[in-house]
């Protein structure tokens, strides 16, 4: 059974770890700031929030390969539910915020989006933040979604990535109010990453950080407990800088196997030429 269709059957219809507390979100696209909040200013001795980059990297190394839930700051506020027409219904995957000219782009698995066999699915929208049936940030509907030819005609596993342009709400755009994460390309197989998403089960978001291995020269692994049907979609971030506030996406929980078929090892696309062209073509 295939991470998306778990989803299915637990009843869905169809970068690092942020240090202690410190809170963030934030790019390619030369969009206007993503900044949601000023950062501190550096201590003199030229740490970050009173982190150290040696107590910064002994912190995730702690809470390595551990699945918590996901605390409600800013940088986990970029990651939301994907949902049917709004929040009354079932959640089936995740997706997230990433920086555009248009200000107005999510980024999440294709399979979430765009069935091969029927096309674009229809009727979804974004609600990031989402907890426990509350829409802090307001619900987003999707309005176009972009996807390699390769996974139009015949699913290819090695570009199970959409990106997707999202309706404004009150005059404003998603980046605008939440700021987004910088996409990430070519960065190689090994990676420290923080991976934030919806279990369709549950209706508050979990995180896990870890490092990530090659499953093939296309996708890309990692291990994190308990990321069952729901998580397709889950952002891949890493360097999370807690001066800037910024993250980087180099992944989302799809690929092979859709996700994976246990809930304890996840897969990627990987994020390489094709997702750079796809993000070009999201982006014209």
């Amino acid at each position: 059974m295939t991470r998306r269709e778990a989803g299915a059957a637990a009843g869905a219809v169809l970068v690092l770890l942020a240090a202690a507390g410190c809170t963030t979100a934030a790019g390619p696209g030369g969009g206007a700031p993503t900044v949601t909040s000023a950062p501190a200013s550096p201590s003199a001795s030229g740490n970050s929030h009173g982190w150290s980059s040696q107590r910064l990297k002994g912190a995730i190394a702690k809470h390595t390969g551990v699945t918590r839930t996901a605390k409600p700051n800013v940088l986990n506020g970029l990651v939301g539910a994907v949902f049917t027409r709004n929040a009354d219904g079932d959640h089936f995957c995740t997706a997230s915020v990433v920086d555009s000219a248009g200000l107005n782009l999510i980024v999440t698995a294709a399979h979430c989006v765009w069935d091969p066999k029927l096309g674009q699915r229809s009727d979804l929208v974004f609600i990031p933040g989402y907890r426990n049936g509350d829409t802090p940030s307001g619900v987003w509907p999707l309005v176009a979604v972009t996807v390699d030819n390769g996974w139009k005609d015949h699913a290819d596993p090695d570009v199970d990535v959409a990106f997707a342009v999202v309706q404004a709400q009150n005059g404003q755009q998603v980046q605008q109010v939440l700021g987004a994460n910088k996409l990430g390309v070519n960065r190689g197989y090994q990676l420290p990453v923080r991976i934030t998403g919806y279990p369709g089960s549950s209706d508050v978001p979990i995180t896990c950080s870890n490092n990530t291995t090659e499953q093939s020269p296309n996708q890309v692994r990692i291990d994190c407990p308990d990321y069952t049907g729901g998580t397709s979609g889950s952002p891949w971030v890493t360097d999370f800088d807690p001066n800037t506030r910024t993250g980087t996406v180099v992944g989302v929980i799809g690929g092979y196997q859709q996700g994976g078929d246990s809930p304890d090892t996840s897969y990627s696309s990987y994020f390489g030429d094709r997702v750079q062209a796809l993000y070009d073509r999201a982006t014209q």
